[in-house]
């Protein structure tokens, strides 16, 4: 074994000792292999076992418009004119003949020869208008309660628009003062007057005409008002 070198006389001997930096060193190319080797591994890894990719289907339509004419512009009219308000309706004044007759019956005004002769059928003596007889002609039980069946009867689509007129009825009274038949004998020019009018007589009640001192069915002529007073 070959001797150590004696250090000359007077010299220091300082002692070496390993650091970890030392250590690092000696350890690094270990580190820097295994780290290439295992990314390399990684790496292939990924490649073999990674899946499939495919690109997404990107593709759009467009859609076509088709440009059209435009209709003509359309004048619109001004709006019309309001229309006036109908006069304040009021209620109906009734004009009822206390004497309903048909015409004089005295016998100086009604020659016999220019009589009618008389039904052959009394019982169908409602059937239509003829002359018959009296010498006291019927009479309104009660005129105010007249008064306000023709107000009831008044067609209010007529009372609120202001339009009235007169209607000449021909109505049966039998022996007992009940209206039987009733119809019209000069229209009002108003259907709707017309009717109420006739329904309107079917209510009345009457004293009962007289020949002498029997009661006696008999046809009378009766002028049936619808009025309306405007206001002021």
């Amino acid at each position: 074994m070959a001797a150590r070198p004696t250090p000359p006389e007077g010299a220091v001997s300082i002692a070496h000792q390993e650091t970890a930096n030392d250590r690092f060193k000696q350890r690094f190319g270990a580190w820097l292999w295994a780290g290439i080797i295992l990314s390399t591994a990684v790496h292939f890894a990924l490649l073999r076992f990674f899946p499939t990719l495919s690109a997404a289907d990107l593709s759009f339509s467009v859609t076509e418009f088709e440009a059209i004419d435009l209709p003509p512009e359309v004048e619109i009219p001004p709006p019309p004119e309001a229309i006036a308000r109908p006069a304040v309706p009021v209620v109906a004044q009734t004009q009822l003949q206390e004497d309903i007759t048909i015409a004089p019956t005295t016998f100086a005004e009604n020659p016999i020869e220019n009589l009618p002769p008389p039904p052959a059928d009394i019982s169908r003596l409602g059937d239509r208008p003829v002359f018959t007889p009296y010498t006291v002609g019927p009479k309104l039980r009660d005129p105010q309660r007249a008064a306000e069946i023709l107000q009831r009867k008044f067609p209010e689509i007529l009372r609120n628009a202001g339009i009235g007129g007169t209607v000449l009825v021909w109505a049966f009274v039998d022996q007992t003062g009940v209206v039987k038949n009733c119809q019209v004998h000069t229209s009002s020019g108003n259907n709707l007057l017309d009717q109420a009018a006739v329904a309107a007589v079917f209510e009345f009640e009457f004293l009962p005409a007289l020949n002498y001192d029997q009661h006696v069915p008999v046809w009378v002529s009766l002028p049936v008002t619808f009025q309306i007073r405007r206001g002021s």
